[in-house]
């Protein structure tokens, strides 16, 4: 049988540049353009701008309830009932409810002092309060004689630790609520080991869990210590100020319901065992947990002013981690449970809307699949191919309105940035 040549093979015009690779590729890009790479970049264009808009009619109806809030007090006060706890001279420290307080920690050596001391410096009778230490570190010795030097002041305190780190977080926090002196405690603190509450956080979050038996979580804010060590802090901080101000405010005082940012909260215990307890299914356990007892019919109140110190990520290594939790963690965990929201009959059908639509499609899906499809693939292919055209509206006036929306939270943000800088690093970093 005669040889086949690379002649034969190879269309007419490739013959003449087969020895020149720059060329073939040239050749190759000119004759896949038009047929294939311009069809596909115009329907990518047309699926990120259909994105885009419903971004930002999702922040403009946001930003309207934001403003009715505010413009008419829906303070959680309000909203619920809440009155100071006050001593009883009949029942003693009695009357107050046990309070356990969790703090998660792995290989802390920084801020576990930090964490532990403030944990330790809470507000509250003595002998109506547990400190759990859930320690996974490979070196455990430090902050053991940092438990134990609390305990010999007086403080009860336990350390914990596990032959393994299955379920990570959840795993721990899981191991934790099994111990015996857990069943005595009717609510549960959780803080990360980076944040470090104020002495009166439980007399400020308590009360509604007391007097409101249908609420399930207290949310406090985070108040960021570094946010000017560098821009990425800077960033990091305008884009989770929104999350708080609006988007947790948004939730709580319309359908009560929003995600549990897993520290600085206060859980019903009854509330958390209902839903299941924790389960280390997804990198999100703490919006599992969340989605699983509002799916109960609980519901959460947010406290915009009541704020726990923590740190933010200063380095592109630890905020990558951060982000790709955060980023993947939502969407696996609404592939699991989307049915179980649809079948739910516990709660209306505008609360299920919320969930999978806003909650989940819109703020967990769409915004990370808009921020860096359109802005880091789209928008620069285009420029290889100016047969496709992006509309100025969605290319700067809806992203830029976005961006607006987004820096409401931190208002000192207008001061020290351009909004192009805004548009340049907040969209694409996600």
């Amino acid at each position: 049988m005669e040889r086949l040549s690379t002649t034969n093979l190879l269309p007419e015009a490739f013959q003449g540049a087969r020895d020149d690779l720059a060329g073939q590729i040239g050749l190759v890009w000119q004759q896949v353009r038009t047929p294939l790479v311009v069809p596909l970049l115009r329907v990518a264009v047309v699926v990120c701008l259909a994105m885009s808009l419903m971004l930002f009619v999702e922040r403009v109806y946001m930003g309207v309830v934001i403003v009715f809030v505010k413009l008419f007090g829906r303070r959680p006060e309000r909203r619920y009932k809440w009155e100071p706890i006050t001593d009883d001279v009949e029942m003693g420290n009695s009357a107050y409810p046990m309070v356990l307080v969790q703090i998660p920690m792995y290989n802390e050596k920084e801020v576990y002092q930090l964490s532990i001391g403030a944990a330790c410096g809470l507000s509250w009778p003595s002998d109506r309060i547990i400190i759990q230490v859930l320690d996974d570190s490979t070196d455990p010795e430090m902050v053991m004689m940092e438990c134990e030097r609390w305990a010999s002041k007086g403080v009860d305190i336990r350390y914990e630790i596990r032959d393994n780190r299955n379920g990570y977080k959840a795993g721990a926090l899981k191991e934790g609520m099994k111990h015996s002196y857990v069943k005595q405690c009717d609510y549960v603190a959780i803080f990360d080991a980076d944040f470090q509450p104020e002495p009166d956080f439980l007399w400020r979050t308590i009360p509604f869990l007391l007097h409101n038996p249908e609420i399930a979580l207290v949310q406090a804010r985070w108040k960021f210590v570094n946010s000017d060590e560098c821009l990425m802090t800077r960033v990091q901080e305008m884009s989770l100020d929104y999350h708080f101000t609006v988007e947790q405010e948004v939730g709580s005082s319309t359908y009560a319901f929003f995600g549990f940012n897993g520290t600085a909260g206060v859980w019903r215990i009854a509330a958390l065992n209902e839903a299941g307890g924790w389960k280390d299914r997804t990198t999100v356990e703490d919006m599992d947990l969340a989605v699983r007892a509002s799916l109960k019919g609980w519901k959460f109140v947010y406290l915009s002013y009541v704020k726990v110190k923590n740190e933010l990520p200063s380095t592109f290594k630890a905020y990558r981690y951060q982000q790709h939790r955060w980023s993947c963690g939502p969407a696996n965990l609404f592939r699991k449970m989307v049915m179980e929201i649809v079948r739910n009959k516990k709660v209306s059908l505008w609360k299920k809307v919320h969930v999978i639509y806003s909650f989940f499609f819109v703020r967990k899906i769409v915004a990370h699949v808009v921020t860096f499809v359109f802005y880091c693939v789209v928008i620069p292919a285009t420029v290889l191919v100016p047969e496709v055209e992006i509309p100025k509206w969605g290319a700067i006036y809806v992203p830029s309105i976005i961006t607006l929306l987004n820096a409401v939270g931190t208002p000192r943000f207008f001061s020290k940035f351009k909004l192009k800088y805004a548009t340049l690093f907040l969209n694409p970093i996600n």
